[in-house]
């Protein structure tokens, strides 16, 4: 239903539809309006990483780790308004992705002049004033802050979030939907209406729609993925070398012997990921294969520079790009065709720019975004509708050079999950499977193990691994690797040596991964883990090791 139609046809009662509920009295003369505004930006700083930037992460963190100071930033815009409409009240909603410690949390008003992408602890917005305080404990799941006096007009509006005790999460709205997460800015608003009602409408507005918005595109599934296994050959190439004795890509990037070899480094950071990886290749002594990158909503992509890395002479390299589509909406609505203008403005990117093959992951790690709630958006099922909708539009687009990637975490918790069998879209439109996932090399700590480890992960309360139920189930389907990595602690340091050595016997009795792409950080999105593979040098010459393997030898074909 339309807005202009819900202010037309209904004066008393109330009614949500498109974010806005409408409250009204007959006769009264005034419609009541509760609208929800997301952050345009939000982020954290580290006061230990005075150059880092967070604004990617899907995560916010306030409040003290030892003596790192971490802080919050949010900003929202608040749009022009209608003609004899004002402000009546505003409520600023921060939802916690974890219990919080018992606390206060302040929040502050800051300057205006800073981005998501670029904001660090040295580039931080000067707080102006305090706008209030709230307390909380381990039984809050959002924390609130009346704005009522502040936020009384259009204009942009930034807030700070501190606190002095052990450090809270919330919820950015990068976790991936506005209707379960984020941000959010709740305004009141007051509208004059002339000539009001006396009575309740009977019936619906008759500028709801009764069918489909008919700008939907036809290739829209109409049923669930596929249940059975194709009846053609398998698609993956062969895992022994041709006569020539080189391993070289076939037509969807699957080496002919062999295992792609890559890298996404210089996470966390804020030097640029085309110098990073450079960086890393110089120090682990090999280029790799495949260079990895993030991109969410409508960022342009691939960039110059990513376009560069795999353009170089020397050393060509396939990019694996990471895209949330989703990003601002939900898997539902993708699939309904919501974000249509988005897909088809990255098809036609894509066409005019770049005619190489590329490995594209769709929401990856989707398991820890599933909300299994019916009608959420945001099921599995959901997910696998998504991920079909945008595939079958590119090509429909006439994009023909990306290799759909399906990403998994791989986590015990939700392989037990009775939903996660659904997040699976089908064989045609996906190429390759992928698992992201990391151990720990300090024993006794969670995850500790080895490279088979992180491979072989069982449900919750057993049953089959993720390599073994991915090779068995999909078996037509070449596994990519496509986040690993060994760390410890940053609050100690323990040798990866012994973890690295591991990597070379496992893939080699691991015929079925052919793409391996390292994630490299000296500290993670929480700040607590150490990834690096130079943190000793005991690891880096195990690492440097792994990395001079002749199976890691693959030529790209990227026409």
């Amino acid at each position: 239903m339309s807005k202009r139609g819900l202010i037309g046809a209904l004066l008393m009662g109330s009614v949500v539809a498109g974010g806005i509920a409408l409250v009204g009295t007959a006769n009264a003369g005034t419609v009541t309006e509760s609208k929800s505004i997301w952050a345009s930006d939000d982020a954290y700083t580290s006061s230990a990483r005075k150059t880092a930037n967070f604004g990617q992460d899907t995560k916010l963190v306030a409040g003290r780790d030892g003596t790192d100071v971490k802080t919050t930033y949010v900003k929202f815009t608040v749009g022009a308004l209608a003609s004899g409409t004002t402000i009546a009240g505003a409520e600023l909603k921060l939802p916690f992705a974890s219990k919080p410690p018992a606390s206060t949390l302040t929040l502050m008003k800051t300057t205006t002049a800073w981005s998501e992408k670029t904001v660090t602890a040295a580039r931080a917005p000067i707080s102006t004033l305090t706008v209030g305080s709230a307390k909380v404990s381990a039984t809050s799941t959002v924390v609130k802050f009346d704005l009522s006096k502040l936020v009384t007009k259009p204009g942009v509006y930034s807030f700070a979030l501190k606190s002095s005790a052990a450090v809270s999460r919330l919820y950015s709205l990068e976790y991936g939907t506005v209707t379960s997460g984020g941000p959010e800015l709740v305004l009141t608003t007051k509208r004059t209406v002339a000539d009001a009602p006396t009575t309740a409408p009977t019936t619906p507005a008759t500028t709801a729609p009764t069918t489909a918005p008919t700008t939907a595109p036809t290739t829209a599934p109409t049923t669930s993925a596929p249940t059975t296994e194709p009846t053609t050959a398998p698609t993956t190439a062969p895992t022994t070398a041709p006569e020539s004795g080189e391993c070289v890509t076939g037509e969807l990037l699957v080496p002919s012997c062999g295992v792609l070899w890559g890298a996404a480094a210089g996470g966390f950071t804020d030097t640029p990921r085309d110098i990073a990886l450079k960086e890393w290749e110089q120090t682990t002594g090999r280029t790799a294969t495949i260079f990895h990158q993030y991109h969410k909503g409508d960022e342009v992509f691939p960039t110059k520079a990513e376009i560069a890395m795999t353009r170089d002479p020397n050393n060509p390299r396939v990019l694996l790009e990471n895209w949330k589509v989703a990003y601002g909406s939900t898997w539902a609505k993708v699939a309904a065709g919501e974000k249509d203008a988005r897909i088809d403005k990255f098809a036609a990117y894509v066409k005019a720019n770049y005619n190489e093959k590329f490995f594209l992951a769709l929401h990856h790690e989707p398991e820890n975004d599933v909300v299994a709630t019916a009608g959420s958006g945001m099921t599995a099922k959901d997910f696998a509708a998504m991920y079909r909708h945008v595939i079958k539009r590119l090509r429909a687009n006439g994009v023909d050079n990306v290799v759909n990637v399906l990403a998994y975490m791989g986590n015990e918790k939700w392989m037990a999950q009775s939903w996660w069998k659904d997040l699976y879209p089908g064989d045609d439109v996906v190429d390759w499977i992928a698992l992201d996932s990391y151990v720990s090399v300090e024993k006794g700590y969670y995850h500790y193990g080895d490279f088979g480890d992180l491979l072989d992960r069982q449900p919750s309360g057993g049953g089959t691994g993720w390599y073994d139920w991915a090779s068995t189930q999909h078996p037509t389907k070449p596994i990519m690797v496509a986040e690993w990595g060994m760390y410890h602690r940053t609050s100690v340091t323990v040798d990866k040596a012994a973890a690295f050595n591991t990597v070379v016997p496992e893939l080699k009795n691991r015929p079925n991964i052919k793409a391996v792409v390292y994630f490299d950080t000296e500290r993670d999105d929480e700040g607590d883990r150490n990834i690096s593979v130079k943190s000793t040098a005991g690891s880096l010459a195990a690492f440097k090791k792994v990395a001079a393997d002749p199976m890691f030898q693959v030529k790209l074909n990227l026409k």
